[in-house]
């Protein structure tokens, strides 16, 4: 396996509200995580690495991660032990109102590749030179696509295409979408909406298979977003099997 993960503040943001991580066990069992906070007075980046720490802190924990239920109760555990403490945060911090983030998470073992997913990060296997998107946005454009009231031509540019429906620290209980993926793929993408609202998925994929390490691969895809406009904070992190680096 190879992995690389790389963040960055964009063009127009002052600070980076995201934070992000890849973790390893001693069973080469894998964590790749990405959370982009929101809120202002810098607590986005607050609640983004209150996610990361805490997801990081409890796989290192484990020795090993177990079967696959085991896995998806895990998931569901600790997103709401993160949940709770980004709540109990704001009630202690007046200037922290309306702290949350995103997570968007993978867990690959020999056995199975759980995602799990709440807000509008992304999360992508790479497979057979192709790269297929496992997660959903839970976003209101996106619902109104997927309820047939927008098209995806008129979401892309709707005045509310950020407004999010799910996030941590706005929704209690937290409410998060659980992916079980087949184990043969080449690779794992995961990243903040900075690179999807200024790439494509083609445009992705096109860098990916490009013959450049992965670590340079990164590093085109965040330099692309920037070049773009960079408007947001840009976080990604990659996973490549053996098999499936170029």
């Amino acid at each position: 396996m190879e992995t690389f993960f790389l963040t960055d503040t964009g063009k127009v943001r002052d600070h980076n509200e995201d934070s992000v991580t890849i973790l390893k066990n001693s069973f080469n069992e894998y964590l790749i995580a990405v959370a982009d906070g929101m809120g202002g007075h810098k607590a986005g980046e607050v609640a983004s690495s209150m996610a990361i720490e805490h997801i990081s802190n409890k796989f290192k924990e484990l020795e090993r991660m177990g079967d696959k239920n085991d896995a998806i109760n895990w998931i569901r555990t600790e997103i709401d032990e993160i949940n709770k403490s980004i709540f109990e945060y704001t009630a202690n911090h007046e200037e922290s109102k309306g702290m949350g983030t995103t997570l968007v998470l993978a867990l690959f073992t020999k056995d199975y590749l759980l995602f799990g997913n709440i807000g509008d990060s992304s999360g992508y296997v790479f497979k057979n030179e192709k790269l297929y998107r496992v997660t959903k946005s839970h976003t209101l454009v996106n619902l109104l696509v997927e309820s047939g009231k927008l098209t995806e031509e008129e979401a892309l540019n709707h005045p509310k295409k950020n407004i999010l429906m799910r996030a941590l620290g706005a929704n209690n209980p937290a409410e998060v979408d659980i992916f079980d993926v087949d184990t043969d793929i080449d690779g794992i993408l995961i990243s903040s909406d900075g690179l999807t609202s200024m790439l494509n998925d083609t445009q992705i994929e096109r860098v990916l298979l490009s013959d450049n390490t992965l670590e340079e691969k990164v590093i085109k895809l965040i330099r692309k977003c920037n070049v773009r406009g960079g408007t947001d904070n840009i976080s990604i992190a990659c996973l490549m099997t053996k098999e499936g680096v170029k």
